[in-house]
């Protein structure tokens, strides 16, 4: 049998001044060619153990590392992260301390230099991984003026530029775009199946990924809980571990529908196979009174014409310029506000928009359409090129980086205790920041932000939901309704359509730096092909979330079917 790429025997491995094991008698083979998806809550395990695939555990965090662990037959206890380096690339999941050079063409080529490459090989690779990631137009572009999205992709076209048999992905698509985020999935998938290329990936938005796996592997409190193909795993998670299901599979379950379904073309078959199609169905009258979640439907009834009920016309959703009162009394403006670089770029553009205090809105849309620009004005980080920006008063903002917000060398250094026990930090004080878990640290830093005795009149989060697990989303939703109910106004950047849909009233969809769509989320959300949720995506764009999509399924009599 041909060895594998990866093993793992009985490791066991406890960060300097951690009370218990990261990682506890975990043992794993991945075969050369596999793709396999790390999935489980947060501080489960995951980033750790591709840290320690990589070679960073132990030789750059320390602390106490017992077994083995072998990338391509090398002991990674002799050799190190440069040496593992030429069979395994790796993104991790704050691509800022990865991206290291100033451009984009440089930051590509500096792997592929480092090699030995002649300039022929090198410029050939560095094109190939800037149009495999849709980067091309970016190659001259300084790294600091990218958007979390793009340096993400950066970083990647980095790990990919040398062709290494191994990839190890940590939460890859956290800061992506629908679009970008599922083009990624797509060519790891093609790197899998066209070049033998062997992908292990942690992720928590499993819907994206399920399709092109192999496996699925669960990490739960530093061991591995399970290990089987996707529909096994779905199976498992709906008795073991229902905050790992992704949103379709929750739907069928809620409705009693088995199996669950790997993804959205599993889904739709096994509805028509009940004869439920729910394109073609007229919707019952009494849905929209039934299912409402904080005063907005989760199910989205549609008139015979194919409109929205309650949203007149196509232009229902369309961006228009707030009156007078609307700015008089807002919590935050944005008046004709232009924002362009030098050279030329222009990054936002006569952007006109009110937000009412207590008022949640979303903003969504491409990577580089102008959200942190906007998160970074309304918070006075930047200033308009033409244009105002008034606030009502203070203005809390969480970036997307929460590394910058992490200034000592103890959790209950950080923030008040109540603040860490709002995010559920308060066990963890005496932990290094920089060693916890991306979503811990997301959370950490979001409890920075809002420790302060001054109520903020505007809190804006920029991808907050960056390296979170369906649990932690849910509570940071419920504490954000909270905020919203004491009459702040809350503004969230988000690539999640799951988490939109979740937390706010309004979706502002953005793109070349303006506004294009403004509405709520059942007019935004519900009949894209992009920005969609799973559950609208299933339902023909009847229902948002798997609750309300159950409930859709109810109103009709299928017959149980065996899909094979």
């Amino acid at each position: 049998m041909t060895p594998p790429i990866l093993e793992l025997e009985h490791v066991t491995y406890t960060y300097a001044g951690a009370a218990s094991p990261s990682l506890r008698d975990v043992s794993l083979r991945v075969q050369e060619g596999e793709m396999v998806v790390l999935a489980g809550r947060s501080a489960g395990g995951k980033s750790t153990m591709l840290r320690a695939a990589s070679g960073l555990v132990p030789h750059f965090h320390g602390g106490t590392f017992g077994g083995v662990v072998r990338v391509g037959g090398m002991d990674t206890r002799e050799h190190g992260p440069a040496e593992l380096s030429r069979i395994a690339g790796s993104l991790f999941q704050d691509p800022e301390s990865q991206v290291v050079l100033t451009t984009v063409r440089a930051e590509l080529a500096f792997p592929l230099e480092n090699r030995g490459h002649g300039p022929a090989a090198v410029a050939r690779g560095v094109e190939e991984a800037a149009l495999a990631l849709g980067i091309a137009h970016l190659l001259e572009r300084a790294t600091n003026e990218l958007s979390g999205g793009e340096l993400q992709r950066v970083a990647l076209g980095a790990a990919l530029a040398g062709r290494p048999k191994l990839v190890l992905l940590d939460e890859p698509t956290s800061q992506l775009d629908p679009v970008a985020g599922d083009e990624l999935i797509w060519l790891l998938r093609r790197l899998n199946e066209e070049w033998g290329t062997t992908i292990l990936l942690a992720e928590h938005r499993l819907e994206r990924c399920l399709p092109a796996a192999d496996r699925v592997v669960v990490m739960a409190d530093g061991a591995i809980a399970c290990d089987a193909p996707p529909p096994e795993f779905l199976a498992w998670a709906g008795d073991a571990a229902p905050e790992l299901q992704t949103p379709a599979a929750r739907m069928f379950r809620a409705a009693g529908i088995t199996p669950p379904p790997s993804g959205v073309k599993e889904a739709r078959a096994a509805l028509r196979a009940r004869g439920i199609d729910l394109d073609a169905d007229a919707p019952s009258t009494d849905i929209e009174g039934r299912l409402m979640v904080d005063s907005r439907p989760s199910v989205v009834p549609r008139r015979a014409g194919g409109g929205i009920d309650g949203v007149e016309g196509e232009d229902a959703s369309a961006p228009r310029r707030p009156g007078r009162k609307e700015r008089r009394d807002a919590a935050l403006v944005f008046d004709g506000v232009w924002h362009e670089r030098r050279g030329g770029a222009v990054v936002l553009r006569g952007v006109d928009l009110a937000i009412a205090p207590g008022e949640r809105v979303a903003l969504m849309g491409r990577n580089g359409a102008g959200k942190s620009t906007m998160l970074r004005h309304a918070a006075g980080l930047m200033a308009p090129t033409r244009g105002k920006v008034r606030a009502s008063g203070r203005v809390a903002l969480l970036l997307q980086d929460p590394n910058d917000y992490l200034l000592h060398e103890r959790v209950g250094d950080e923030a008040s205790l109540g603040a860490l026990a709002a995010v559920g930090l308060d066990q963890l004080l005496d932990r290094h920041p920089r060693d916890l878990s991306g979503g811990q640290r997301q959370r950490l830093a979001l409890a920075i932000v809002l420790d302060s005795e001054e109520p903020a009149a505007v809190i804006g989060l920029d991808e907050p939901t960056r390296g979170m697990d369906r649990a932690a989303k849910a509570a940071l939703t419920e504490r954000l309704a909270g905020f919203a109910a004491g009459g702040a106004a809350i503004v969230v950047a988000t690539h999640d359509p799951e988490f939109a849909a979740e937390v706010a009233d309004r979706i502002i969809l953005l793109a070349d730096g303006r506004p294009i769509a403004d509405g709520p989320a059942g007019a935004v959300l519900a009949g894209g092909w992009y920005f969609a949720t799973e559950t609208a995506r299933v339902t023909g764009g009847r229902a948002l979330l798997p609750d309300a999509g159950a409930a859709l399924l109810h109103e009709h009599d299928y017959t149980e079917v065996v899909v094979p």
